[in-house]
């Protein structure tokens, strides 16, 4: 009785993850095309008619811009809140009403022994949320855009087996790019994007007995490097007597390649 997945894509031009156990299989967003989606599956060896559908953070186009395409295509049901609803309807074209549902934030929806818990987070949209899910004991967090991390949310997703969590981008490499200001203001905002060290101060109040893996999502292109932010993240973590390597260990992911099929 396992819970398996992998990071898709991740990255400013498109955000996707897989996951499944052995009765459901779904994907937290699906930020590229349709084809691009179909072939990112294919990479790990899955197909979009084994979905069981597709769970929506927030109406941003590089979450939903294959969500529309394989909803259709596949006859895919799509969760999502009522005003990420409201905001993403106009944007991913006609979905049929049987394939709709409102996913309420702070709420679970179970599977046959998979449960899903929806929480809220600090992000410019509608009303952005991430996603739990529990199998079998066993728990993986899914975190990827907010602008800072609350004791609430920390309450909520700690100690986790593994975490899919942003670490977008390196302060000063944001302050010093190509960016105009009130781009980089908007990033570095509390409704912006988490800067490596503030997600590792983060994960550092997450981290519990449980805890084995984070993978660190959604890096900007311009503003970060995959080096940098392992570097980052594990010295802020080893400042905090975390021992990265044996205690918890720390992944990339990749704007193109999906991460290998994972089992918890």
């Amino acid at each position: 009785m396992t819970l398996k997945f992998s990071v898709l894509a991740s990255g400013s031009t498109g955000n996707a993850i897989y996951i499944e156990t052995e009765e459901h299989a779904f994907l937290v967003d699906a930020g590229l095309s349709g084809k691009h989606m179909e072939g990112l599956l294919q990479q790990i060896e899955r197909k979009p008619d084994q979905l069981d559908g597709i769970l929506v953070t927030h109406e941003h186009s590089d979450h939903i811009k294959g969500v529309g395409v394989l909803a259709r295509k596949y006859k895919l049901p799509i969760y999502a809140n009522e005003k990420t609803w409201q905001a993403m309807s106009p944007l991913i074209g006609e979905i049929p009403t049987d394939l709709k549902f409102i996913f309420p934030t702070e709420s679970v929806r179970s599977f046959k022994g998979l449960d899903i818990e929806s929480f809220g987070v600090s992000h410019d949209a509608a009303e952005p949320m991430f996603y739990i899910f529990h199998h079998n004991g066993k728990k993986l967090v899914v975190i990827t855009d907010t602008g800072y991390v609350s004791n609430r949310m920390i309450g909520t997703i700690e100690n986790a087996d593994y975490y899919i969590f942003e670490s977008n981008h390196d302060v000063e490499m944001l302050r010093m790019g190509k960016y105009p200001w009130n781009i980089k203001r908007r990033i570095l905002s509390d409704i912006g994007h988490v800067s490596n060290e503030d997600a590792a101060m983060a994960m550092s109040e997450c981290i519990g007995d449980n805890t084995k893996g984070i993978y660190l999502a959604h890096l900007s292109k311009d503003n970060n490097m995959k080096e940098l932010a392992r570097m980052s993240v594990g010295q802020v973590l080893e400042s905090r007597g975390f021992v990265v390597g044996e205690q918890v260990s720390l992944y990339d992911t990749d704007p193109k390649i999906p991460t290998v099929l994972k089992a918890i």
